[in-house]
Parts: C-alpha cells; structure tokens; sequence
C-alpha cells in the first residue's frame, strides 16, 4: 500500500483542521487550549485511505499545522516530511500574511506537488468566489501549485461541496508523488514525545528514509542514547514495520519521556554522527535583508530548530539574489544529511526571510577548494561526488563508515559505487579506507624522502621503523602498508624487519666503528644480569661520543641490547635466559618475591626491582600486593 504524507499550510482561521476532519472524520485539534480557542497551536494529526485505479489503495497521513504567526515554528516542524501540501485559502478572506509566509515556506522546502482548496466557499456569493480564484491563480502562477498544473478547487466543509472533487485529486496527484526510499537507512525525526499508560514512552514522527522494525534497536541523536522499539504503530494501526513515508509512533524502551524531545532523530546505532557545521546553498527570499557575515538566523530542519551563524565564503554580504554558498554553524547539534532542506528565519523581527539545501554536513575545517567541491556536489552524479569526497581526504583517506556518516547512502550501495573507481585505478582501497590514487602517489614520494633523509642523518642506523614512518604522515596502518608494498614492488624502499631503507643500503661502518661495536655487545653479553653502567663502557671506545651513541642506537633497534630502564641496558640473551629461569619456577611455587628472586639471579636490589618490572611488562609476572605471580 503507498503512503503518502499530505500536509496543510495556510493563514489562521482558514479552515484547515475542519477541512481534515471533513475528509477524515478525526480532529486534528488535539489540546484542550486549541479546542477552547478554536485555534490550532501543534501539530496534529489524521489518516485517510482511498482507493486508486487500478485497484490498490492509498495511505494519506495527514499532518495539520498551526496558522499563527506566533506558531510558525511549529508549523515548520510539520511541515518538513511532507509529500504534498493542501493550500489552504479562505475565500471569505483571500490571502493574507501566512498565506504567504507558509507558500513561501513551502517553495524553499522543495514541496513539489499540492493542490489548492478555497475553503468557506458557502459564505461567498458566486461572483466573489470568483474574484478570489482570479486573485490566487495569479498568486500561484508560475509556482508548483500554477493552476495550469495542480488543481484548484473551492469546498465547504461545512455542506460537504467539493469533497469528493478533493479526494479524487488526493488520489491523482498522490499517485503521482514519488515513493520514499524504504531501503536506504532509516531516520525518523520526532514529532511528539509522550507517555502512554501501559506502554511508557512513546514518540512519533514522519519515516523520512529507509524501514524501522519492531524489537530494532535505534540511536537517539545528538545525544547518542540507545533505545529498543518494543511496538510500533503506522497511522493508528498496529505493525511490524513501518516504511519511508508513514506516519509512525514507537514505544521505546530505554528512554524516559524526559530524555527525548522534538527535533531529535532516530536512526539504526553507529551509523550517523551529528553536526554543528553545514556547507550550504542558500535560497533567500526577495524581501530578505541582505546576510552579514557571522549574522544569526533561526535555523529550521525536519522537526528540529535551533540558532545558526552565517558565514560568507566569497562576499561579505550575502543578497537575496542567486543562491550563494554559504556555512551555518548551529549552537546545537543535529542529524542532517546532503539535500536536506532547511528553513531560516529572521533573529528578529521572526520572519521567514530563506532557507536553502544542505550540500556537507561534515565540512573539513581547512579546505582551499570549498566551493569547487560545493559545486561539484551541487550536480548530482553520485559517481562525482564519491570521488571528490575519497579525494578531499588526502593521503588519510576514507573510511566506509566515515562515508556512509557523510553521504547517509548504506554501505553496499557505497562499494558497489566505488568498484569502478576502484577496477580502474582512480581509487585505491587499503583495508576500510578509500584513498584518491594521486594522494598514494604523493604518499610514496612522501615516505622515500623521509627514509632518505632519515639515512643521512642516521648513518650507522639500518632503518627507520614503519611506526615512525606512519606518525610522521598521520595515516592509518592500512594506508601505510597498500603504500610501502608498492614501494617494496618498484624497489624505491627495502624491509629488513621492521625498518624501511634505501635498496643496497645497509649500515657503513668504520673499521674502529665495527670493532666498538663489538666491544659494547661483548660487555653486556659477558656481564649476565650485574650489567655495567652504559656509560663506562662507552667511555672505554676509541670512537667518539656522538658515534658510539649512534652504536647503541643500532644495537637497540636490532634488539641486541634492551633497555629496562633509565639506567639499566641488558643483553637480549641475558634477559631471554632469566625469562626461561622464572617460568621454570612454576611447577613448583608459581609466585616469587623481591627476596627470592635475589637469591634466584644473585642480583642486588638496584637490579631486582627494575628486572622485575620488566618481567612483568612481558607478561612473565603479574604482581599482586608484594609478590609476583608466575603466568
């Protein structure tokens, strides 16, 4: 069955909730103040099913909002997730202030299709009902709602006239409304918060995108809360799911009516991060002052509001002509995606004066080509897009997930975008990253420079270690390994363990430089575990300072010595055998103490305690109160 989400707009007092009752038999008018009244203040809600052509039935949510001026921020919270717009004009009264404030609302929202009602068209005389369809169609010429192209039709709800012309043209234009992607990731903006007796807490909201299932577990976002939908309803009705473009309420578990609130989001966990930047094309109506820098706006999206500043890009004013790109930096955060539609008002006097389209919500902070990538977005090929974002990255490159965050498409869609990119050799794939081939290339450049300035400096060192090389060009160890096996391929760099060189390029040394060499390991290797200090064995070579350090160096990246502590450098074969005598000890007392161990290597305690710490950083040992316990 095809939902279709149908909202109204329109002035206060232009009959819009007793059109929906009309048509639905439910009053939309929910609150005992907006009974009172006579007046609608929130939102509210009503659901119709007709029947189509071909036999299938149609799923009308309808979603009222308040008239008001004073209530438009309510009015824009409801009108965000609609499918089409039902104009509501009085034709006692013809258009007034909020008929067009809510127009252009809707005109900035992108609402493609509605239909216009002249409403009280039984308090009117022929003659003035036909005053007032000449005055809206030249009103409406032009727009979406163009009379050429949408329709328009004059009812009274009241005497029932031109309902069943409404409803048959509910049925027509919704039939030619786009469905909503059910297979995309899920985001239900909400609406209400409220607790049910019985349930506990319970929200509602239009789905947006993708499918929500009972017992599915959501995130709740921007605060991160995790919640498990115990049931589900769409459009009154109990169910299993609900799809992109119904009315859905979830009984969440996990949450308190306290911890949720309109203009938050739902949305599967781990999948989408908030925002407090959005790059933008801005979309500023022809009465609106022209935008300083930095000016704040009211920020409008989905069911969410908050305060934003404007940043200009390429002027310091920003006027209401074309349709700059521009950044919003909102005061508090938000889920918003690539074509997301915002609304802007006024800070003050609270007028609607824009709105625009959300190109980044994840904008870098530096950025010399911001607005050639804006405009390349701006286009649409998605193939384009995916590339210029992978490209953006740089050498650290992309993750799948990190794309998914940005771009809101699901990940299989994601690799089966990029398989071409990929097959062709534009896009290189390291593990979960995407990097832009010409960013490798540069990498590669990058990483031989490094170990060949490293081996100038470093002469009687084999190498510089993958670790160092990766910190000193801050990307991911999968990156770092695509790149050094290309570089291993076209022999421009060698392994010797874990140290990257130059091919052919080994250690140079002297002879006096080989022979203190010798002496410093033959030092250690005869002392056992009552090693010299470090610097009275250097302080016996032949060679100088600088270079019998350079030694040491050397012989502790090939693991020949291994330093314990500040002071202590021991012989790896010194330490492998007091490893091989402490697990030997487990058979028989699998615990050992400072004492003991003294008596076991004949060590005083300047070498026991920092041994023994040692061996417990090698998982030897684990030391409980003053004891160690043999592992």
């Amino acid at each position: 069955m095809k939902s279709v989400i149908v909202g109204t707009a329109g002035h206060i007092d232009h009959g819009k909730t007793t059109l929906i009752k009309a048509l639905t038999g439910i009053d939309a008018d929910r609150l005992e103040e907006e009974k009172r009244r006579g007046i609608t203040i929130d939102l509210g809600f009503a659901h119709l099913r007709l029947p189509l052509a071909n036999g299938d039935t149609v799923r009308l949510g309808f979603v009222d909002v308040p008239g008001h001026e004073r209530f438009v921020r309510n009015m824009l919270a409801g009108v965000g997730g609609i499918d089409l717009v039902l104009f509501v004009i009085a034709a006692d009264e013809g258009i007034m202030p909020q008929t067009r404030e809510h127009f252009d609302i809707c005109r900035l929202l992108n609402v493609r299709r509605g239909i216009t009602v002249l409403t009280k068209c039984d308090s009117v005389d022929t003659d003035t009902l036909e005053v007032v369809r000449l005055e809206v169609e030249d009103f409406l010429r032009g727009s979406f709602l163009d009379p050429a192209l949408s329709p328009l039709l004059a009812v009274s709800s009241l005497t029932g006239t031109g309902l069943d012309q409404l409803k048959s043209a509910l049925v027509a234009v919704a039939g030619e409304t786009t469905a909503r992607d059910s297979n995309a990731i899920a985001r239900l903006p909400i609406d209400r918060v409220f607790t049910m007796k019985g349930f506990g807490t319970v929200v509602t909201g239009t789905l947006i995108a993708g499918t929500i299932r009972k017992e599915e577990e959501l995130e709740v976002f921007p605060t991160g809360k995790r919640v498990r939908v115990r049931g589900l309803q769409v459009h009154g009705a109990i169910a299993e799911q609900a799809i992109a473009g119904q009315r859905t309420a979830l009984n969440l578990a996990g949450a308190s009516t306290e911890e949720l609130g309109r203009g938050m989001t739902l949305a599967p966990p781990d999948t989408f991060r908030s925002t407090l930047g959005l790059d933008v094309r801005l979309s500023l109506l022809p009465s609106a002052p022209a935008l300083k820098d930095r000016a704040r706006l009211h920020f409008h999206a989905h069911t969410m509001e908050s305060i934003a500043e404007v940043r200009r890009y390429a002027t310091k004013q920003l006027q209401s002509d074309g349709e700059p790109f521009a950044q919003l930096r909102l005061r508090k955060p938000a889920l918003l995606l690539p074509g997301d539609r915002f609304i802007l008002r006024q800070f003050s006097p609270l007028v609607t004066i824009g709105g625009g389209t959300v190109i980044d919500a994840m904008p870098l902070r530096k950025s010399d080509r911001r607005e050639a990538f804006l405009g390349l977005l701006m286009q649409g090929n998605e193939d384009a897009t995916l590339s210029a974002r992978v490209a953006r990255r740089g050498q650290e490159g992309i993750s799948l997930s990190q794309l998914v965050a940005e771009t809101g498409w699901p990940g299989a869609q994601l690799e089966g975008r990029l398989s071409q990119p990929i097959q062709r050799g534009d896009i290189v794939r390291a593990g979960e990253f995407f990097v832009h081939a010409p960013a490798i290339e540069d990498l590669g450049c990058s990483l031989v420079a490094i170990v060949d300035k490293f081996h100038q400096a470093n002469p009687l060192v084999v190498g510089v270690s993958k670790e160092e090389l990766r910190e000193a060009v801050h990307v991911s160890p999968e990156v770092l390994a695509i790149v050094l096996d290309r570089l291993l391929r076209e022999k421009k760099i060698a392994l010797t363990g874990e140290l990257a060189h130059v091919p052919g390029r080994g250690v140079v040394m002297k002879d006096e430089e080989a022979e203190s060499k010798k002496m410093i390991e033959r030092a250690f290797a005869s002392a056992g575990l009552k090693v010299p200090s470090l610097k009275e064995v250097l302080a016996g070579l032949t060679v100088d300072k600088a270079r019998a350090q350079k030694i040491v160096t050397l012989l502790l990246r090939d693991k020949i010595l291994i330093k314990i502590s500040e002071d202590l450098v021991f012989h790896q074969s010194a330490l492998a055998h007091l490893r091989h005598q402490v697990a030997a000890l487990k058979a028989g007392t699998p615990k050992i103490d400072v004492a003991r161990f003294k008596d076991l290597t004949g060590v005083s305690r300047k070498y026991a305690i920092p041994l023994l710490e040692y061996l417990d950083r090698e998982r030897v040992t684990r030391r409980v109160g003053d004891e160690r316990v043999i592992l």
